[in-house]
C-alpha cells in the first residue's frame, strides 16, 4: 500500500487482501471496466495502483447492484459433477452461455473439477456447489438486471440450504465473530468469505425474527 498526499493507493495484491476476492476475479473486473465503471488506475513505480477509497466505494456499489437469481436451481447433491448442459440448468441460463464462459470467463467462474477428452473437443465438469457459489458471487455478472435468466417465480424458490448451515454454525459457537464463522464456512463448503458473511448475516436476522 502506498500513501500519496494523504491518500492510500492499493496495487492488485492489496486489493486481493482488502476484498477477499481472487486475482482472477479482480482481473476480470478490470478487464470489463468499460461496462462496469471500474475506477481508473494510476501507475506508481511502474505498477498499477488504485485509490483505495474510490475503489472501495465503487466495489461496494457494484456488489449491491440489483440481481435476480430466481432461476438458480438450489436442489440436488452439492458434490454432483455436471456437464455443460447440466451447469446451464442449475444456473437457469441458455447452454450457449456456458460455452461463452469457457472462452471468456466472468469473475468467479470456477475451474472444472474434471475434464473429459472427447474426439473433437473437451467437456468440462463442475459441481453444483461451485455453481451455487458462482451465482452468489456479487462480483460476477449472473442475474444482473437486463440479463435476467429464465426460471420459476422467486416465491417458489427452494430455501438456500447454506442459511441453515450458517445458523447451525452460529448456534454451535455463539460467541464467535460473524467474520470468523464466515471464513470457516467458506473453507469447509467452498465459495468466498464475503458471500458467506452475507449468508451468516441473513441467518442471524432470521434467528432474531
Amino acid at each position: 500500500m502506498k500513501t500519496v498526499d494523504g491518500r492510500q493507493w492499493a496495487n492488485r495484491e492489496d486489493l486481493i487482501k482488502h476484498s477477499g476476492y481472487s486475482r482472477a476475479t479482480l482481473g476480470a473486473l478490470w478487464r470489463d471496466r468499460k461496462s462496469n465503471g471500474h475506477p481508473a488506475c494510476h501507475e506508481i513505480d511502474g505498477v498499477m495502483h488504485w485509490d483505495l477509497d474510490v475503489w472501495s466505494v465503487w466495489f461496494e456499489e457494484h456488489c449491491q447492484r440489483p440481481r435476480d437469481l430466481s432461476g438458480v436451481d438450489r436442489s440436488g447433491d452439492p458434490d454432483e459433477e455436471l456437464p455443460p448442459a447440466g451447469q446451464a440448468r442449475v444456473l437457469g441460463v441458455n447452454p450457449s452461455r456456458i460455452t461463452q464462459y469457457a472462452k471468456n470467463p466472468p469473475p468467479g467462474w470456477p475451474d472444472p473439477v474434471r475434464v473429459e477428452e472427447l474426439p473433437t473437443r473437451t467437456r468440462e465438469y463442475r459441481t453444483r456447489a461451485q455453481l451455487w457459489a458462482f451465482a452468489d458471487n456479487p462480483a460476477g455478472g449472473l442475474g444482473t438486471v437486463g440479463g435476467r435468466p429464465s426460471g420459476p417465480d422467486p416465491k417458489a424458490q427452494t430455501p438456500d440450504p447454506r442459511v441453515r448451515q450458517a445458523a447451525a454454525a452460529l448456534a454451535a459457537e455463539p460467541d464467535r465473530k460473524p467474520g470468523e464463522v464466515a471464513a470457516d464456512l467458506a473453507a469447509h463448503y467452498g465459495g468466498s468469505a464475503h458471500t458467506w458473511k452475507r449468508i451468516v448475516t441473513q441467518a442471524r436476522k432470521q434467528d432474531q425474527q
